[in-house]
């Protein structure tokens, strides 16, 4: 079970394959402006650096590079990911190893934006960018704080808000799994060493903390659930009964629900956490199909559930969105094909929310986008939240403020938006 729980952890925490002529993760082309042509957009893509997603230039920190891996990337990324020793920089789609020596101009671009001239500046810069612009979120909410980047964060896979604090804890793939951050961003603790001690942090896939402070995680390394207090002190380990334990929220009575993605079932978890003591841990759902993320409503006490489908024949799969009652009772349930049949595009959801009125949330890589589907009373509705500046989002939670928190895997940042 250990070896088939690092093997399915170790797939979830590697980069989304990127489809061919896409700039963006998660294998989708983003979606056209409006009043713009997929081929000016599938164009005017290959004109923007896909880091920062600034457009390239013919001179200075904006000119093109090719990497030995056949990635390109603009001069200033190059130096920034080379850091200020610059002796060797880690490729952000492949992780190829080079040194910045061996970069060279991309000349095709270089010629592309000759040909254009002017325009071509002007082109690019009309695309959304992914640093904050007031249009990132057409819905109401602005980028109110971004955190984290490549090498703070390491191919993060879970996102949670302590209800009392307004901290953010992260779970990463780096040397120490556990970020904290401050309500102001600051990062407060790294905790969680990788290695095979028994509070030791191998495979995280997902954290959630307790309106208490206790940060619980789980572990797709040894199969457990690890609880530790918000200075990084182990308090609790649970391995017993575990396939593959992944997604995971807290209720407002500090239980935990967990999911079993290779069990297929869903866990409710007691635990004294001060004293290290499990109390209860049942199933209270089973005959899901590879559920991972999992959210509960704080006012209802509903229970919404990612499932990922199997895929039939060449494709890749499809995800499913379940919502039971606090009793358990099935309320809700459609899949990306139901929900294609509904809304404007394919929904691919990979993490799920409720606000503070109860409405279920999810983030979308096909569209690079966070979709507000209603109360579960009406689900499903299509209110687009957020539909530019994401990569790959995996990770989705509200502070105490009702400020909307993504975790975004493609750029490895969380990106926190509040009400403008």
């Amino acid at each position: 079970l250990a070896r088939r729980g690092r093997s399915a952890a170790s797939a979830a925490l590697r980069p989304a394959p990127r489809a061919r002529g896409s700039g963006r993760c998660g294998g989708c082309a983003r979606p056209p402006r409006a009043g713009m042509a997929a081929e000016d957009e599938a164009e005017l893509s290959l004109l923007e650096c896909r880091v920062c997603f600034e457009p390239y230039g013919p001179d200075g920190e904006r000119r093109p590079l090719n990497l030995p891996c056949g990635h390109v990337l603009c001069r200033g990324c190059v130096g920034a990911l080379a850091g200020a020793e610059r002796q060797r920089l880690e490729c952000p789609f492949c992780r190829r190893l080079c040194g910045p020596a061996e970069t060279s101009d991309c000349r095709p671009l270089l010629q592309l934006l000759e040909l254009l001239g002017p325009a071509g500046g002007r082109l690019a810069s009309g695309l959304g960018r992914s640093g904050g612009e007031a249009a990132a979120a057409p819905a109401g909410l602005g980028l109110r704080l971004c955190l984290g980047g490549w090498g703070s964060l390491v191919n993060p896979t879970g996102v949670a808000a302590c209800p009392g604090s307004g901290r953010l804890a992260v779970a990463h793939d780096g040397k120490k799994r556990i970020h904290v951050f401050g309500p102001s961003g600051v990062c407060l603790r790294r905790f969680g060493e990788r290695g095979d001690a028994g509070n030791d942090i191998k495979y995280p896939l997902d954290v959630t903390v307790t309106s208490d402070g206790h940060v619980v995680v789980t572990d797709g390394g040894d199969c457990s659930v690890k609880a530790f207090d918000l200075e990084g002190r182990g308090l609790l380990a649970v391995r017993e009964g575990f396939c593959l334990p992944w997604g995971l929220d807290a209720t407002p009575k500090d239980e935990v629900i967990l999911t079993d993605s290779e069990a297929g079932a869903l866990y409710r978890l007691a635990a004294d956490f001060r004293r290290g003591e499990l109390k209860k841990c049942q199933m209270i759902r089973a005959r899901l199909v590879s559920p991972r993320a999992v959210a509960v409503c704080p006012t209802s006490g509903a229970v919404a559930v990612i499932e990922h489908l199997k895929a039939r024949g060449p494709g890749k799969g499809s995800t499913r969105l379940t919502i039971f009652s606090a009793e358990m009772d099935l309320i809700g349930q459609m899949d990306s094909f139901g929900l294609n049949l509904v809304f404007p595009s394919r929904i691919h959801a990979t993490a799920v929310a409720f606000d503070k009125e109860g409405r279920v949330i999810v983030t979308d890589v096909c569209s690079q986008a966070v979709v507000c589907l209603g109360k579960p009373e009406e689900f499903p509705i299509f209110n687009p939240l957020i539909s530019h500046g994401l990569s790959y989002p995996v990770g989705l939670t509200y502070t105490a403020n009702n400020s909307l928190v993504v975790l975004d895997s493609g750029d490895h940042s969380i990106k926190v938006y509040s009400s403008t």
